[in-house]
Parts: C-alpha cells; structure tokens; sequence
C-alpha cells in the first residue's frame, strides 16, 4: 500500500474529491439516459451540461479564493453558499 502521508489527506479532503468524482459519474448517467443538446444562453456561446459544470466549479474556485482572501477562512459555509447560487444560476441562464 502506498504512503499518501504525504499530502495530508483530511475528511475534508476526501468529501471534495468525492463530490467531483460524483458529479463526474452522474454527468455520464446523464449523458447517456438524456444526450446533451446545445443550448445558447446569457453568454452567447453554446454550452453544453458539461461546459455548465466546468464554468460553475472554475467560478465557485474563485469565489472561495476570493473569499479566504477577503474574508479569511472564518464563516467559509457563506462561500459555499455563494458557490451553489453561482452553480445553480449557470446552469439557469448560461
């Protein structure tokens, strides 16, 4: 068994590489039960789910960024909050 000590694996840790992992595969079922259309929306570009997703986790990176920057890391569930509008309305309107 490798020693993965050295990257300072936390609950925390494993819960976000668990989510990614689990968006990834329920982007697959999706896929495949319901095939993706284009959709043109706020942005003028034809976006797909998985365009969708990849702006709403690249945007909700540096909404906690700029969070832990301004903020500090003290009520970063405000953050997360913030990040799942920001999800949700990307998913709405892009």
């Amino acid at each position: 068994m490798p020693d993965f000590a050295w990257m300072a694996w936390t609950w925390q840790t494993a819960i976000f590489f668990a989510v990614i992992a689990s968006l990834l595969l329920l982007m697959i079922v999706l896929a495949i039960l319901y095939p993706e259309t284009e959709r043109v929306g706020v942005l003028r570009i034809p976006t797909t789910r998985g365009d969708r997703l990849f702006i709403s986790l690249l945007g909700s990176a540096f909404i906690n960024i700029a969070w832990l920057g301004l903020m500090g890391p003290d009520l970063l569930w405000w953050a997360l909050g913030l990040s799942l509008l920001y999800a949700a309305a990307v998913f709405r309107f892009v």
